[in-house]
């Protein structure tokens, strides 16, 4: 698998540091994929969500209140961000603490378990094999944390030959 974690500047703030994936070669990142797709039917959900990554971004950090958690595998850290509660456009995102905060795709979820939609289930698996990669780098002191464990430092491109 083939990609790079890349800081989006314009939605970090204070709180948290945003990023998302660019995978293989391609020109956008997995979260400019999810507001494109979901643009022409989910607008105003797509507006929400951007109000709310401002928000953590800016003035509360990425608390656990903001996230459907375990959407993954427990400790992956992946996790679905809410539009609001009634809708069903969901975001899948890495949190790390209250500080980083890794953005991805998702879709609309119309089925009781994301594993009964293709679509929902792909991008979260993608999520949960990049998590298993990050993690992995962390471990080897590929990536690690700043001295203020504020954001993140080292090597943001993985090009392995494994497939997670």
């Amino acid at each position: 698998m083939k990609f790079r974690l890349v800081k989006i500047e314009k939605l970090s703030g204070q709180k948290t540091q945003v990023y998302s994936i660019i995978m293989n070669d391609e020109d956008k990142n997995l979260f400019e994929h999810f507001l494109e797709e979901n643009s022409p039917n989910f607008r105003n959900e797509l507006t929400e969500i951007l109000s709310r990554i401002k928000s953590i971004a800016n003035k509360e950090g990425a608390k656990e209140y903001f996230f459907k958690k375990a959407e993954g595998k427990l400790g992956d850290g992946v996790e679905a961000l809410f539009d609001e509660s009634k809708r069903k456009l969901r975001l899948y995102c890495i949190r790390y603490g209250s500080v980083i905060l890794i953005l991805g795709g998702g879709g609309s979820k119309n089925v009781r378990a994301l594993q009964d939609d293709p679509k929902l289930k792909q991008e979260n698996y993608l999520l949960r094999s990049i998590s298993k990669r990050l993690s992995q780098a962390m471990q080897d002191g590929d990536m690690q944390w700043n001295s203020n464990y504020t954001d993140f430092i080292g090597t943001f491109i993985f090009d392995d030959n494994e497939d997670f």
